[in-house]
């Protein structure tokens, strides 16, 4: 069984979609199904992945014009070759991931999953809105959107051409077949109030190597970071802190308010790219990592630290609080999107509500003083990534699911 995923990226600089697809593909591999991957960036020293063809310089042109009234992506001319390209022609299935930003035509998904059985796993909420990935507090995505509140959400449009993206879409899923995968509570219920709520839906959370993700000794990994082993760690991790939904502001915010006991004897440790604002702003002592591509590095972060914070503003699943669980690290979060389903309160951390950044203090503050309800925390975090998100279970799901659209049989989840 061979099955092609388009997706922006094949592992790195494609955020947590990029991360979940190369983490898929490694899953299914272990279970006999081969994987390739078409998009945009390649970052992978492999013949199993491969950038999309362009037609270039006519997408320029095209590009020039529909930008300029408001429609991303219909440029890319080159969606409608793949058909002649060697993955696509050897695939048995389709798997349609992120299709937004500059790379993907989906006017073309009708035309390419005509011959093929095609799944589409969402990472956000593009596939069903006027233009955005995340509609933050506007639900006009259930009634054809226009008059876009947020133009500038990500990712952002010239004019406010929303109405009409959302009919094409609508227009599309009317000519194809699709089988839907969401990875959340959260984004299984705005999916059956969208344009998408025909189509057969599976929920399927992300998985991970739970025996590469797993807890390390934590007084090794902080001698290995440079922290101070009397010190309580607090971590925060993005891509990228300089995007308004990952919450950096709050984050800030909610550090400023602990008490000058606490902060005297905290250390931060922060993952990801532009972390200067949070560095020079809050006076407290921080360690920035950078943006980590290894997993080792990765694990290391999350040992060391006593508690992960999670103040985004919205979120789908949350792979890097997925992440800090299978290391044993107990997080708090923002009760945003699908971040509910990690989080367990009592169980994985302790949530606070949306944009509510004293409540979030405070249950940064119960944890930071209660060290045996940390502890029995982090023993609950690693039981759940176990039970609930190893790789091999994630691969499995979607092995059923293709079967099932290959030769009729009947779809096991586990």
């Amino acid at each position: 069984m061979r099955v092609l995923h388009i997706n922006f990226s094949d592992y790195l600089h494609g955020g947590g979609g990029s991360v979940a697809v190369h983490r898929l593909c490694q899953g299914l591999r272990s279970v006999g199904v081969e994987c390739t991957i078409l998009g945009k960036v390649k970052t992978l020293q492999s013949d199993q992945s491969a950038i999309i063809p362009r037609l270039r310089p006519l997408e320029g042109l095209i590009r020039r014009i529909s930008q300029s009234v408001g429609l991303n992506d219909i440029h890319t001319l080159g969606t409608f070759t793949l058909k002649h390209h060697a993955f696509f022609k050897s695939a048995d299935i389709l798997h349609l991931h992120v299709l937004h930003s500059d790379y993907f035509n989906y006017l073309a998904i009708p035309y390419l999953t005509a011959d093929k059985p095609t799944v589409f796993t969402l990472h956000d909420m593009w596939a069903f809105t006027g233009h955005c990935a995340f509609s933050n507090d506007c639900d006009r995505w259930q009634i054809g959107c226009g008059h876009c509140p947020y133009p500038d959400a990500f990712p952002a449009i010239r004019r406010d051409a929303t109405h009409l993206e959302w009919r094409l879409k609508h227009w599309i899923y009317q000519q194809t077949t699709l089988n839907l995968i969401t990875t959340s509570n959260w984004l299984t219920d705005r999916v059956k109030q969208s344009i998408l709520a025909q189509f057969p839906l599976h929920q399927i959370p992300y998985g991970l190597d739970t025996r590469i993700y797993q807890p390390l000794d934590q007084k090794e990994c902080r001698s290995k970071l440079g922290i101070p082993l009397d010190k309580t760690v607090l971590m925060a991790a993005a891509v990228s802190f300089s995007d308004p939904r990952k919450g950096a502001d709050l984050l800030i915010k909610a550090l400023s308010q602990l008490s000058p006991a606490l902060r005297a004897e905290t250390v931060l440790l922060i993952m990801g790219n532009q972390t200067d604002r949070i560095d020079q702003t809050l006076g407290l002592s921080t360690i920035s990592l950078g943006y980590l591509e290894d997993d080792y590095s990765k694990v290391l972060a999350y040992s060391a630290a006593d508690l992960f914070l999670f103040p985004s503003r919205a979120e789908t699943f949350g792979i890097v609080a997925q992440e800090s669980m299978a290391c044993g690290t107990p997080i708090v979060a923002f009760d945003v999107g699908g971040v509910s389903d990690l989080v367990r309160p009592g169980i994985t951390g302790l949530l606070a509500q949306a944009e509510d950044v004293e409540s979030f203090t405070a249950q940064m503050t119960h944890l930071m003083e209660n060290r045996d309800l940390r502890q029995a925390l982090a023993m609950k975090c690693r039981e759940v990534a176990v039970a609930d998100y190893f790789l091999g279970q994630y691969a499995q799901r979607h092995k059923a699911l293709y079967q099932t659209l290959l030769f009729g049989e009947r779809y096991i989840w586990s």
